[in-house]
């Protein structure tokens, strides 16, 4: 496959070069607060319906670009999708996803399947790639995973949770049960994103939602071994941003992980981050994704305090702290968008 020139604002502000302007994009700037989005899963009938189809998961993430012209453009799939390839059956409900079949014992991790991405998860690299034909020159394409211990928590749960309780269960009392199901993982995550990377996706996340949940003493066992391995292997292929569901505590570990960027939470201040990373990393965030729900000048004001906190520092990408809300208006979400584009560093 060609591969497009390395130009684009995007991934320079990833590996720290010179930009006139911080990118910006959204995680979850594909959803249900968007009209054409609900049209087109009313038409599929279905989130997976619109996962698994190439050409609907496709148009689903061009829209955003289309309406807002955002920088970068991330492939709308799920980081359940690699559990579902070793074996797992999935749903989804309008509860969120649902694991019918959740991993208790050291037998039920034995027993998940190898998994090929690119048999298994053909659809995905399909998508990928009509989305790169359809993306203008300017903008980059995004793919992602979620990390080992956050579809751990999934796999162990049988969907989400408030406590996780089987989850600590088997953490705290079958570590090496844990352990042998994150090593499982972390081979199918490092597969599917290389993956995703031969297919078009110049950029790419991982995304550990609930990383946060942990301590910073099981981080660093049950976490952070796993997420290293992964950086290591695809780092080099491609620029890889790693995000922690409010994950303040573990910043300064995630700061030496050796990715390319990390996702700052909102709760934190970015310029304090910025004085955490010393140079050796890109950050990602981190507008409240809450204050999209306020009037779109209230937004690109609070838009441009956020930009002038940090106003030439290099390697900042202009992004929510986590993803944008169901009920946010689009006209605030293209206020942040413009504000940004607008800006000067």
């Amino acid at each position: 496959m060609t591969t497009r020139t390395p130009d684009k604002l995007l991934l320079r502000a990833l590996r720290r070069e010179p930009v006139e302007r911080p990118p910006v994009w959204l995680m979850r700037q594909a959803g249900r607060y968007l009209p054409e989005y609900r049209a087109v899963r009313a038409q599929a009938g279905g989130f997976l319906q619109m996962v698994r189809d190439p050409e609907l998961a496709a148009e689903v993430t061009l829209q955003p670009v289309r309406r807002f012209h955002t920088d970068g453009a991330i492939l709308f799939s799920d980081i359940l999708l690699p559990l579902e390839a070793m074996g797992m059956p999935l749903e989804f409900d309008e509860g969120g996803p649902n694991l019918p079949r959740p991993l208790r014992t050291r037998a039920d991790v034995d027993a998940l399947a190898a998994s090929d991405p690119r048999t298994s998860l053909a659809y995905v690299g399909e998508a990928l790639r009509r989305v790169r034909a359809g993306l203008p020159e300017d903008v980059a394409l995004l793919g992602f995973a979620g990390a080992p211990f956050t579809l751990a928590t999934y796999a162990v749960e049988g969907g989400t949770s408030k406590s996780f309780l089987e989850l600590k269960k088997l953490l705290y009392r079958e570590p090496e049960t844990l352990e042998a199901l994150l090593a499982r993982l972390a081979e199918m995550v490092t597969a599917h994103l290389l993956f995703q990377a031969e297919c078009g996706a110049e950029a790419l996340v991982l995304f550990d939602t609930w990383a946060g949940t942990l301590t910073r003493e099981d981080y660093r066992r049950f976490a952070e071994p796993w997420t290293r391995r992964i950086i290591a292997a695809v780092a080099p292929r491609a620029p890889l941003v790693v995000f922690a569901g409010q994950g303040e505590h573990l910043l300064e570990i995630q700061l030496a992980l050796g990715a390319h960027g990390v996702a700052v939470d909102h709760r934190t201040s970015l310029a304090h981050a910025f004085e955490l990373a010393r140079g050796r990393c890109a950050l990602q965030g981190n507008f409240d994704p809450g204050a999209l729900l306020l009037p779109p000048a209230e937004v690109a004001r609070r838009t441009r305090a956020l930009l002038d906190s940090v106003r030439g520092v290099p390697g900042h990408v202009l992004n929510v702290g986590h993803g944008v809300l169901p009920p946010t208006d689009p006209e605030s979400v293209a206020a942040f968008v413009a504000t940004a584009r607008e800006f000067r560093a």
